[in-house]
């Protein structure tokens, strides 16, 4: 399962966590973000770290090549994105987030990529601060911490971190059912408060996109963006600018558009849907997989996908990956999940999300499964294609 990811050094099972998961007493063991519970008053905490993964990489070489600071200003949404729609999920709302930077001031103009990592974080908290809603959704800046480290890190990395609570008031989900619809929303396209169109590929799956996508030349050139021992590197036939018609924009600009925040969208969703909802996933490392993340003893089935967004097709025929390996890798064009209980909400939270610009589908249903295990199915053209996971008692 994987191989292609796992050969590149990659796990998108994250398989070895469950060394750290064990020590984590959750709240609500089979919702999609782990709460603990306050031990001072009736509230549930959480401290969400996600970063931006290999994606500064790729901006790195934007700028090498490109001579383009700015590329560096998206990194800041993709480091929020991953961890705001990550909290969201449960209804937890943002209260404080912080940045860590590690950077190698050799090979990078270090305060100038920090100049624009401070106005991307600025636009980003500037765009959530303007949607008025019930559920909050803008956390308040706190700083963070930057190290400097040409020993450790070749290039650039960039985290985020925020600390949300919730309420029983104020929790989303925690019991998913059968017969329960889920709502896709998609991660390409351009949503009304965003610059510009996003190719969907969002925040996860670099690692294998541009190894199969961007040309040797960049590892010759620049030996400190691979692994020495990775046999199949940059195995690709385009360059950072490289311009491709199906894609309507360039293979950097493709692998660059920032991960799509979701969260104006769910906060309207929780505020006019909260009762009706089972569940919500963020569809990140793991691709589709993440939907066996929530709930238990229960067969999630996607029969109605969205064309994958034209950068998904790209990463397949070129990479020459299976389709199995692809729906465990990427979002495939969706990138948030909403479980409801009606067709009546579905309709509902489709409106919403077209209010957006967003688009939005049903793409499946849920059936009872066996206990103590999560089952995913996905359909595509006559052929189905399994994933499991075996839950803790």
């Amino acid at each position: 399962m994987g191989m292609e990811y796992r050969k590149l050094g990659v796990d998108a099972y994250k398989r070895d966590v469950s060394y750290f998961k064990k020590l984590i007493e959750e709240a609500f063991p089979y919702m999609f973000t782990s709460l603990l519970k306050d031990p001072d008053r009736e509230e549930y905490l959480t401290l969400h770290v996600d970063g931006a993964g290999s994606k500064p990489i790729i901006s790195y070489l934007y700028y090498k090549e490109l001579d383009d600071l700015a590329c560096f200003r998206g990194l800041a949404q993709d480091v929020v994105a991953m961890n705001l729609d990550d909290v969201i999920t449960v209804g937890a709302e943002p209260i404080a987030f912080a940045d860590y930077v590690a950077i190698n001031a050799l090979r990078l103009p270090k305060s100038e990529v920090l100049k624009e990592l401070s106005r991307g974080f600025e636009e980003v908290f500037n765009m959530l601060s303007s949607f008025k809603s019930k559920t909050r959704i803008c956390p308040q800046f706190s700083g963070g911490e930057t190290a400097d480290l040409p020993d450790q890190v070749r290039t650039l990395d960039v985290v985020g971190v925020i600390y949300a609570r919730a309420t029983l008031d104020t929790l989303v989900g925690g019991e998913v059912r059968d017969k329960a619809l889920i709502v896709g929303l998609r991660s390409g396209g351009r949503a009304k408060y965003e610059k510009k169109e996003n190719s969907g590929i969002m925040c996860n799956g670099l690692t294998l996109a541009r190894h199969v996508l961007l040309s040797e030349y960049y590892r010759k050139k620049f030996p400190e963006i691979c692994e020495p021992s990775i046999e199949r590197g940059y195995r690709g036939r385009y360059r950072i600018d490289s311009y491709v018609d199906e894609l309507d924009m360039s293979i950097g600009e493709a692998l660059l558009s920032p991960t799509r925040i979701f969260a104006p969208i769910v906060a309207e969703v929780i505020d006019r849907c909260r009762e009706h909802i089972g569940g919500m996933v963020h569809v990140t490392g793991g691709g589709l997989t993440k939907f066996l993340q929530v709930g238990s003893g229960l067969r999630y089935v996607l029969d109605s996908m969205p064309d994958p967004d034209p950068i998904f097709d790209l990463i397949r025929k070129e990479g020459k990956i299976d389709w199995k390996e692809m729906f465990e890798v990427f979002n495939m064009g969706v990138g948030f999940g909403i479980i409801v209980d009606s067709a009546e909400i579905a309709e509902r939270i489709i409106s919403i999300s077209e209010k957006h610009r967003v688009e939005a589908k049903v793409i499946g249903y849920i059936e009872k499964g066996e206990p103590g295990k999560n089952v995913l199915a996905v359909k595509r053209k006559g052929k189905t294609y399994l994933y499991s996971k075996d839950l803790k008692p």
